[in-house]
């Protein structure tokens, strides 16, 4: 049952899917013209073989050559050989170059049908075999007798005492010396330099001396150093006040 319409029916209605309208029980239409009965679906063979009875009479197999007809191939053009040319010619960009193959031509012979390249043999000795080789079996009493875990422990034990045995020769390394530790052991010699005097007083000599030598002079040093211990004042000569 179709849905009555109102007003005049084009064929053009037909086509259009929003002017359509869905059936009672059908899907909607898309709008596609089928063509008639008398279309054959399929692709057009071009190739003559003779039908049937040619197939049942005689194995023939068309060729590659038939197929495309036969035609000899146009010469390409070698790009590489015009791009050397134009460096040649001191062409460097792309827009020389462009010009340069519009104005000449560089052709390459077309290959020769039937003629397939063939890459060379390999040289494979006759005794090798291809494949994956398959993995090693499990050993079952190794892993009975725990061995693997015996060998772990052994080498913990081993990293261990190499570890040990490391820092022992560290500790027992010599000592590195500080500035502090080297300032400790050399000491430098102290350099009685004479007082300092004028270059005019430099040659007189002292114009008192109380003491009758020299071994005097230092008993005399040593006694007032002694003494200066229990003296009051900072060097020990007793403290002088003015009232």
């Amino acid at each position: 049952m179709e849905t009555p319409h109102i007003g005049v029916v084009r064929d053009s209605m037909l086509t259009n899917p929003r002017l359509n309208r869905p059936s009672l029980g059908r899907s909607k239409s898309k709008g596609l013209v089928c063509p008639g009965p008398n279309f054959v679906y399929g692709m057009v063979t071009t190739i003559q073989d003779g039908g049937v009875a040619e197939a049942i009479s005689s194995w023939y197999c068309p060729s590659a050559e038939g197929r495309r007809g036969g035609a000899p191939r146009r010469p390409e053009r070698d790009f590489v050989s015009l791009n050397r040319e134009g460096l040649k010619s001191g062409l460097v960009t792309a827009k020389e170059l462009q010009q340069y193959r519009g104005t000449h031509n560089i052709s390459r012979p077309a290959p020769v049908r039937g003629v397939e390249r063939r890459s060379m043999p390999t040289l494979v000795p006759p005794d090798m075999t291809f494949g994956i080789c398959n993995r090693p079996s499990t050993p079952i009493g190794e892993l009975l007798h725990q061995q693997y875990r015996q060998r772990w422990i052994q080498q913990q034990i081993d990293r261990h005492t190499a570890l040990q045995d490391q820092n022992t020769k560290r500790q027992l390394g010599r000592v590195q010396d500080t500035r502090t530790s080297v300032l400790r052991k050399s000491r430098p010699t102290v350099v009685s330099s004479p007082l300092w005097k004028l270059p005019q007083f430099q040659q007189v000599g002292p114009a008192l001396d109380t003491f009758r030598d020299t071994a005097a002079r230092q008993r005399a040093l040593k006694a007032q150093q002694s003494d200066a211990a229990r003296g009051p004042g900072a060097h020990g000569q007793g403290t002088n006040i003015k009232d």
